[in-house]
């Protein structure tokens, strides 16, 4: 974290400050009570700082979705010393080793975060949307609400899909499966709709450690599942409807964006491979067909590919999109407007939007002047970098420490890097990343490779290959 810049630690200034915070409905507009309606959270079994809730009903031949995000600027003022800090950081920092909050535990473990059972304050995005998942109209205001059930990715995910009974906490809620089966089958129908307008179909794969005791034992791959597709669909729409309402209110925002890929020619050099022919230039629907069909063909060799295309493409960026103007959209979801609102607990340029947000809801002057948004967009782009690699170094170290014992084996892997840097080979089983020190000449991202591990340092997180025969 020191190494990257990161302040890990929170300051005492800070840590007073927080423990005198109390919430302000002072800003930001109206209030709408709201705690009666039968909301719910979907997050990972460890997840403690608690960011959206989500409720859907049916109205006049439609279905009413509302998505309530927790209103964290109501105690975290901008310019204060926890401001300060979160805007240094810019992101919590989630590592084997432990996690890094953005803010102190008592906010966002606590008063800034939807727990059951407790009214809070929330912006919320509403839509009305059609039967082929088309968003009719939308709106944006504040509200008070009331978390009734804390739900799990994988729990609900298995159920949704057939393979396990109701979640415990699903069952003793009357009308709450309804209320998730209504949200999945809008979800569903939203994705559809970005598929066919080129939204890829990416599976990376996430690999998180297992422990007895303090021994790491193995290496998990975190495997998708409807529950976590529902979160992700909604969370796509209620970003662009974040984004289209500070457009029409004339605002400024922070956009994210993921440009056209810059390596076209080597995803096209990729499908070529397998058989596919794609477009010369940059295209999105063509790019999701093939990787549609891919899936289908090989699904267990699909994360490889799609690991490939997601180096191919280049990473995300924050860009200050000012009104009036037109930013950049984001290729891999194959949307024009979108920004980052949904995440205020774990995110700055999320907490800058609520700002935003609650400031057009208000009425009130813009809170940020341009230049201060375009240092801001840049700031958080790089913290995010920044973040990513101390995130990959803490699984390179686990990684290192589970191979140790294994010098000498051999191993298929996947050229997912190839640069003036070095030449870096994932091998399939267990799912870890290292760097080809002999052996790479010629060698591309997308190559498939035999490797032959002959080194690890788990404090540097460094794991070596050759090839082998």
């Amino acid at each position: 974290m020191l190494e990257r810049g990161f302040l890990p630690d929170f300051e005492p200034r800070t840590l007073a400050e927080t423990n005198d915070l109390a919430p302000s409905e002072a800003h930001g507009g109206p209030i709408r009570e709201m705690t009666e309606l039968l909301w719910f959270s979907v997050d990972n079994d460890d997840s403690r700082d608690l960011d959206q809730i989500s409720f859907a009903d049916r109205s006049n031949g439609h279905v009413r979705l509302r998505i309530a995000i927790a209103d964290v600027d109501a105690l975290v003022r901008k310019g204060s010393a926890v401001d300060d800090h979160a805007r240094h950081n810019t992101t919590s920092v989630y590592t084997s080793g432990g996690t890094f909050p953005m803010l102190p535990e008592k906010l966002c473990f606590d008063l800034t975060s939807l727990n059951p059972h407790e009214e809070r304050l929330a912006m919320v995005v509403e839509m009305v949307l059609a039967d082929d998942g088309v968003i009719v109209t939308s709106d944006v205001y504040r509200a008070r609400v009331k978390n009734q059930a804390q739900l799990a990715y994988d729990a609900v995910g298995a159920w949704l899909e057939g393979g396990a009974k109701m979640p415990e906490r699903v069952a003793a809620l009357p009308g709450l499966a309804d209320q998730i089966r209504l949200q999945n089958d809008v979800a569903q129908k939203m994705k559809a709709r970005r598929h066919e307008n080129g939204a890829l179909e990416l599976q990376t794969i996430e690999a998180k450690p297992v422990f007895a005791g303090e021994e790491i034992v193995d290496l998990v791959a975190q495997k998708p599942n409807q529950a976590k597709e529902l979160i992700e669909n909604l969370m796509v729409a209620a970003n662009g409807v974040t984004a289209r309402f500070l457009e029409a209110k004339n605002f400024p925002s922070i956009r994210r964006v993921v440009r056209s890929p810059e390596r076209w020619q080597k995803i096209v050099d990729v499908a070529a491979q397998l058989g596919t022919t794609l477009p010369p230039g940059p295209d999105s629907k063509a790019l999701t067909d093939f990787l549609v069909e891919r899936h289908k063909a090989d699904p267990l060799r699909f994360p490889d590919l799609s690991l490939v295309i997601v180096k191919l493409m280049g990473s995300g960026e924050y860009v200050v999109d000012p009104p009036g103007q037109e930013a950049p959209g984001h290729f891999g979801l194959a949307v024009k407007d979108y920004t980052h609102s949904t995440a205020p607990n774990r995110r700055f340029p999320d907490l800058i939007t609520q700002r935003l947000l609650k400031a057009a809801v208000a009425g009130a002057p813009v809170p940020y002047d341009e230049p201060d948004l375009g240092a801001l967009a840049v700031h958080c782009t790089q913290k995010e970098d920044d973040a990513n690699k101390v995130e990959r170094k803490l699984r390179k170290s686990a990684g290192a420490l589970l191979l140790s014992s294994r010098i000498g084996d051999r191993f298929d892997g996947i050229v997912t890097g190839a640069g003036e840097k070095g030449t870096w080979v994932r091998v399939l089983a267990p799912p870890v990343e290292g760097k080809l020190v002999h052996g790479f000449e010629n060698l591309d991202v997308g190559d498939r490779v035999r490797v032959k591990l002959i080194r690890t340092d788990v404090e540097e997180g460094f794991i070596d290959f050759v090839t082998a025969h």
